[in-house]
């Protein structure tokens, strides 16, 4: 009796074991599974931020450009040098201005334009007051040291208006004249340096040069030749000389920090001379000679 009582309780503690190892077995796929979800998860973090880096990375690489105003390319102009840039009634239209809506549109943005001095545009696109200025803005060495520019878009050329009784016949006679320009244009600089401070007058805008020559204030007046088609038309007694003062570029003035939106710019402005909208903007408001 003992015997059987003793192989009873053996077979009882052999249950007793398999069923603490059963238990065991149970539980340890739990644990790798446990394990394994830890892992899956450290996996997705780490690749997040794999991911993370690469965005972060590419950033660096491409840039994300800045903006005065989220959605909005900010222009400045100074709107009193046709056909550039001018008003037609409370609008200011123009090549600038067009061109700017052209690109604008092609960056998924609205174009606002403000009318400023032109003497003040540099310094408003490098304290970030707008983001670009559009103004029949010549590419100089002196302003590059201030903002960067973009590829160019149109030729510019500088030329003399004089009355048409006068004696000034050519760049040659300018010396000893008295001349008007618009301030912080490459006329006023050009002018300043061939012929003297002592001997310019600048003035806020073209039209008020153009007036002070009508009133016999300046001997002559030297401005972009577009503009300058555009005065003589509508004043009369006035004439443009033959001869070509300087020739320059004309192209966008951006911030020098912010190279991504001079690259968008460029990369648009690329488009748009691709498939021929600057050309027939330029066409629209420049007639062929």
């Amino acid at each position: 009796m003992k015997k059987a009582v003793a192989m009873m309780m053996t077979a009882a503690m052999g249950m007793a074991m398999l069923a603490g190892c059963g238990s065991s077995s149970s539980e340890a796929p739990a644990s790798a599974a446990s394990e394994a979800s830890v892992a899956s998860e450290a996996s997705a973090v780490s690749e997040a931020a794999s991911s993370a880096a690469a965005e972060t990375s590419a950033a660096e690489t491409t840039g994300e450009y800045k903006l005065a105003t989220d959605g909005v390319l900010t222009m400045g102009t100074n709107a009193a040098f046709p056909p550039y840039e001018y008003y037609e009634g409370d609008s200011i239209v123009g090549i600038d201005a067009e061109i700017s809506q052209a690109i604008a549109e092609k960056l998924g943005l609205t174009l606002e334009i403000v009318d400023m001095d032109f003497n003040s545009l540099v310094s408003a696109v490098q304290a970030g007051k707008i983001d670009i200025s559009a103004a029949g803005m010549t590419v100089r060495e002196d302003r590059l040291e201030n903002v960067d520019f973009t590829d160019s878009y149109a030729t510019g050329v500088q030329v003399v208006i004089v009355a048409e009784d006068s004696d000034i016949a050519s760049v040659d006679d300018l010396a000893g004249k008295l001349i008007g320009v618009q301030d912080a244009t490459t006329g006023h600089i050009y002018c300043s340096d061939d012929f003297g401070e002592e001997n310019v007058v600048a003035y806020n805008n073209g039209a008020m040069a153009v007036q002070a020559l009508k009133d016999g204030k300046v001997d002559c007046v030297v401005i972009d030749q577009e503009p300058a088609k555009n005065f003589v038309a509508v004043n009369e007694g006035l004439k443009i000389l033959d001869t070509e003062y300087v020739t320059e570029d004309y192209a966008i003035a951006v911030a020098k920090d912010n190279t991504a939106l001079k690259d968008a710019i460029n990369a648009a402005m690329a488009e748009l001379k691709e498939d021929g909208t600057i050309q027939s903007i330029l066409d629209k408001y420049i007639s062929a000679e």
